[in-house]
């Protein structure tokens, strides 16, 4: 499957919208809303179109030219240098390596364009799915936030996974 990432535009907002109503949010932060309507998707739209590779890279996905999901990579505010890797995908594309592929370009593009020398990745301890893909675009197990999460009443468990630019960069060059 041929993977593509894309900016998020204008032009693609109606197909963005309808993805982010489809997809599983078990694991996702509430950071998406829900109902994702056309007025979030302007706001985000904007959001990105003053910020995109200064203060982060958002990208859609497309597999064999249909969006498919999205995957970002953000500074953190906090920790100069660090920047944390975001994403999700339309549940009938998971466990085709469309998110491993996309995880390494947004990856890429990140370490081009933004002043990080890290990748942090978080996810669910129970999403395995999510681990294996960082696993798979070069991240390595850090650790775990012990009850680092709450979603729908429950506390989970977050795995922390790391991607250093010398490794990414030692590995796709």
């Amino acid at each position: 499957m041929k993977v593509e990432l894309k900016k998020i535009t204008q032009e693609n907002k109606a197909d963005f919208v309808a993805l982010c109503n489809s997809v599983d949010r078990k694991y996702l932060s509430d950071r998406l809303p829900h109902p994702y309507t056309e007025k979030d998707a302007d706001w985000w739209i904007d959001m990105l179109s003053k910020n995109d590779g200064k203060e982060g890279v958002w990208r859609a996905v497309y597999a064999d030219g249909k969006l498919v999901g999205q995957v970002s990579v953000e500074k953190d505010q906090k920790y100069r240098g660090d920047a944390e890797i975001g994403y999700f995908l339309a549940t009938d594309f998971w466990s085709k390596g469309i998110m491993t592929q996309a995880a390494r370009l947004v990856c890429g593009l990140a370490f081009e364009q933004l002043d990080i020398i890290r990748i942090t990745g978080l996810y669910c301890e129970p999403n395995a799915a999510s681990g294996r893909v960082m696993e798979k675009a070069g991240f390595k197990r850090e650790g775990k936030k012990l009850n680092g999460f709450v979603k729908d009443g429950v506390v989970y468990n977050l795995c922390v996974m790391g991607l250093l630019k010398e490794d990414f960069l030692r590995y796709n060059s």
